[in-house]
């Protein structure tokens, strides 16, 4: 069957469609969104102090607790518990106002939380903090005792 022809040239399509550049864009804005709140729950929060002038610096000493027996100090691997005294003092040495923060796995148990904690505690470092991983509320775990 052949097809008549009306006579009229056919026009050529001169708008442009934004509808697909607009997901595209907001696709986009999903990936950089997941991903940005992935970057900065990866990272340590800290409660850093305020100071008048932008010189100051307070170090931070930081003490990973491992489920698996590894001690990080400083995002570096350490032989064993027992080198985290030597560390802190050096670090104390080099900075009267030194702050540790021991971050430990859910898993690791209590006595060797403690025993870095007195290990510091020789070293004479003070100001001693913990690093967690904030609940968020819709997440919250149940009450003790309720099913």
């Amino acid at each position: 069957m052949k097809l008549a022809h009306s006579g009229k040239p056919k026009r050529l399509v001169e708008e442009i469609n934004i509808t697909p550049l607009t997901d595209v864009f907001l696709v986009l804005l999903i990936i950089f969104m997941v991903t940005a709140k992935i970057i900065v729950s990866q990272s340590m929060p800290l409660d850093l102090p305020k100071a008048a002038s932008g010189q100051q610096i307070q170090t931070i000493f930081s003490i990973q607790l491992r489920s698996n027996g590894e001690t990080n100090v400083d995002s570096k691997k350490v032989p064993a518990d027992e080198s985290v005294l030597a560390l802190a003092r050096e670090a104390k040495a080099k900075n009267d106002d030194l702050r540790a923060v021991i971050q430990a796995d859910q898993t690791v148990t209590h006595g060797r939380v403690i025993h870095v904690l007195d290990l510091l505690k020789q070293a004479g470092v003070a100001k001693i903090a913990f690093g967690v991983t904030p609940i968020e509320s819709d997440k919250a775990p149940a009450p003790a005792g309720s099913n």
